[in-house]
């Protein structure tokens, strides 16, 4: 089931190495531009989703396990490409959400959240205990987000004997993570994680696993998350700089069985990407670019419906947007601050693209389908294509690409996971 992961994984070990792309995102278009990529170049998907996205209550999406998994699925069935060739993962895995409950009651639930990922057929599971719970009295011994981490594994290996997945799973382990949604504070400068502190991660955790009797999975945790210095904020991209890493990648020299995990590496050039896998960074994890895309499509589209269709037919979809994200403050205005207008142009604009919380609120949604079938009946001239999105026009011109709305949309997207297709694949 895990074989393009543990292929990937092999390939480290040889003059070629590979990488896979993870992609972190629970948008319908995002996830049919991800598998309609891996159809057109045959890689392996991978798809994650994170605990605070799809959990079992439904997470901010509304979404369990099991229905993001039917989701990707009646995706991958439209575009023909087969479930077989799709990886899910579950990303942030642990008491994130509910950190301000006591510590027992937060992983009682974090255990029950693993099974469900287990239980709908998720197969990488990134265990993430780095969050002190509201007994913790502030941050975490690393030892002690180990134990946490055990605790999780042996619930999700219980369940996966219960499913028939007995050795199947693929895990994810390390406590420098980038928080969950991103950063919220532009950052001033990074430090690569240091080999010492990648050892002793290691170390606990081996050590936490064979506390609770599964020594023995060791061999199936295949990733190591380390801070590679690459993340952005709301206004700048920290570029991966291969220098900076030399020390650090001997740290998983004694461990053959495992890659390093990058996350944040959205807007990373594809000479830092392709740099990132050659130096042992399998793993790539790409979210808030993909929905930053997708964005720039639909206000591409909604100026092209300004300019073809009169005012009462359109969907007005950036004053919506701006609208509801003004009635509904909660997943920006902790993150974005300044003056009024600067705000205004961080909600619109910002890497961090606060604006993918949005996209599933119902004003918003019904928006997007304004735009996109009042497009599609009234259709768009080859010139108006060529002015807001040219690299669509180019392969619509070439015969490679429908005019459809919808098609546009889904290839700008892919123009992301172009860039992301040819750094991980071996020169």
């Amino acid at each position: 089931m895990n074989a393009q992961l543990d292929a990937m994984v092999r390939s480290h070990a040889s003059e070629h190495p590979s990488g896979i792309t993870s992609v972190c995102s629970a948008h319908p278009l995002v996830l049919e531009a991800a598998l309609r990529q891996g159809l057109t170049d045959g890689s392996p998907v991978l798809i994650e989703a994170t605990s605070n996205q799809v959990d079992q209550f439904g997470g901010y999406t509304g979404l369990r396990p099991a229905d993001f998994r039917d989701l990707v699925a009646g995706i991958a069935q439209r575009v023909g490409l087969p479930m077989a060739d799709v990886v899910l993962g579950g990303d942030h895995l642990g008491p994130n959400r509910w950190r301000r409950e006591t510590a027992a009651a937060a992983m009682a639930k974090a255990d029950d959240l693993v099974r469900a990922y287990v239980a709908a057929g998720y197969t990488k599971l990134h265990l993430d205990c780095s969050y002190p719970c509201a007994d913790d009295g502030g941050t975490l011994a690393p030892d002690v987000m180990a134990t946490r981490a055990a605790q999780m594994l042996l619930a999700a290996e219980d369940e996966a004997a219960r499913v028939g997945l007995a050795g199947q799973l693929r895990y994810v382990i390390g406590t420098e993570v980038p928080v969950p949604g991103g950063a919220d504070h532009e950052i001033a400068g990074l430090v690569p994680t240091t080999p010492d502190s990648a050892r002793a991660t290691l170390e606990q955790h081996r050590d936490a696993f064979a506390a609770v009797g599964q020594g023995d999975v060791w061999s199936q945790v295949m990733a190591l998350v380390v801070q590679p210095g690459v993340e952005f904020d709301h206004v700048r991209v920290f570029d991966y700089d291969p220098q900076a890493t030399r020390s650090l990648r001997s740290a998983l020299d004694d461990e053959p069985h495992m890659v390093f995990e990058a996350h944040s590496t959205d807007y990373q050039l594809e000479s830092g990407l392709a740099a990132l896998v050659a130096d042992g960074w399998g793993v790539l994890k790409v979210g808030p670019g993909l929905t930053f895309a997708m964005r720039e499509a639909l206000f591409a589209l909604a100026a092209i419906e300004a300019e073809l269709l009169p005012a009462h037919a359109c969907s007005r979809l950036r004053a919506v947007v701006e609208a509801r994200m003004l009635a509904l403050p909660e997943q920006w205005a902790g993150y974005y601050t300044g003056s009024a207008e600067e705000q205004a142009l961080a909600r619109r604009y910002s890497y961090s693209d606060r604006m993918r919380y949005y996209w599933s609120d119902p004003e918003i949604e019904a928006g997007v389908a304004t735009l996109l079938e009042g497009l599609a009946d009234r259709g768009i001239p080859d010139p108006l294509v060529s002015a807001y999105l040219p690299a669509q026009y180019r392969r619509v011109r070439a015969g490679e690409l429908p005019r459809s709305p919808r098609a546009l949309v889904v290839d700008r997207v892919r123009d992301v996971l172009r860039t992301y297709a040819a750094a991980v694949t071996p020169a």
